[in-house]
């Protein structure tokens, strides 16, 4: 078995998004700073409602899908086609824009935390021109597993198996095959879990730092960072001293060109002028 390593480690940087929501993002924060499928990761987190009250109004998407995984607050998801889904505390949705969505998440609360994750996530050629699909996902949906050492693991998407059990994530059938763990470890424990050699991995710490590698070949990865694994077929996670929670994210990846402006993300440059084209005469989906 081999156990991959800390490839490669990119910081989060402070920024902001939307209608003015001051947030972290590692993965996205440039161009080159992808890892295929995955295309960004932002963490949002404040108490201040200055923070995050604006929200992010109505704004259009085609060609990838964006997951948003929601630790502590509320927000009201709507779209143009007349969807509507609340995102609550523990709870996660999974949009495919596909083809085309224009949709608003708006703040349900005015005082607070408001802690939570923004993934996109990339879609085939094949797949980008798809009708716009949803699937809201609630907190008593997402399977949480006890770890012996006192830890514990939820599957959002694909499948954990710890000490002889499977559990399957509420999503499934994505043709990028994703995984998506949140993982808690207290201090001094160990998380180990199998990954395909042919996924991309990355691990995102944000409570915490934690470490990666076999013993011996260990380093350390420190909270609000993305850390890029090596190719390998499983994972060796600990914590010292100090508890630690981060996400794991693994991937099929598409191998095909990226063409992204802004919300856009195609294949081509022509591709990504049609889709803001069609934004613009109202002919997005």
């Amino acid at each position: 078995m081999s156990i991959r390593t800390l490839q490669q480690v990119i910081p989060s940087i402070a920024t902001s998004d939307g209608g003015g929501v001051k947030l972290r993002r590692s993965l996205g924060q440039s161009q080159s700073l992808r890892l295929d499928p995955f295309l960004m990761l932002d963490e949002f987190s404040s108490v201040n409602a200055d923070d995050y009250i604006a929200g992010f109004p109505s704004h259009p998407h085609r060609g990838f899908e964006t997951v948003t995984y929601m630790l502590d607050g509320h927000m009201l998801h709507e779209d143009h086609l007349g969807h509507q889904g609340d995102l609550k505390s523990g709870g996660a949705q999974w949009m495919t824009a596909g083809r085309g969505i224009i949709h608003s998440e708006m703040p349900q609360q005015e005082s607070g935390r408001m802690r939570g994750f923004q993934l996109w996530i990339n879609l085939s050629a094949k797949e980008k021109m798809k009708p716009a699909s949803y699937q809201d996902i609630q907190p008593e949906e997402i399977p949480q597993l006890r770890l012996p050492d006192g830890g514990e693991v939820k599957v959002i998407a694909g499948s954990a198996e710890i000490d002889g059990k499977t559990i399957m994530g509420p999503i499934q059938g994505i043709s990028t095959e994703p995984l998506f763990l949140d993982v808690r470890l207290p201090a001094g424990g160990q998380f180990k879990h199998a990954i395909a050699s042919e996924r991309n991995a990355f691990v995102y710490p944000y409570e915490g730092q934690i470490e990666i590698g076999s013993l011996g070949q260990m380093r350390r990865l420190k909270p609000q960072s993305a850390g890029i694994l090596s190719t390998g077929d499983s994972i060796e996670i600990r914590t010292a001293e100090q508890p630690a929670a981060f996400l794991l994210l693994a991937g099929r990846p598409l191998r095909e060109p990226v063409a992204q402006y802004g919300p856009f993300v195609m294949n081509t440059r022509a591709e990504v002028e049609q889709a803001m084209s069609d934004y613009k005469n109202g002919e997005l989906v």
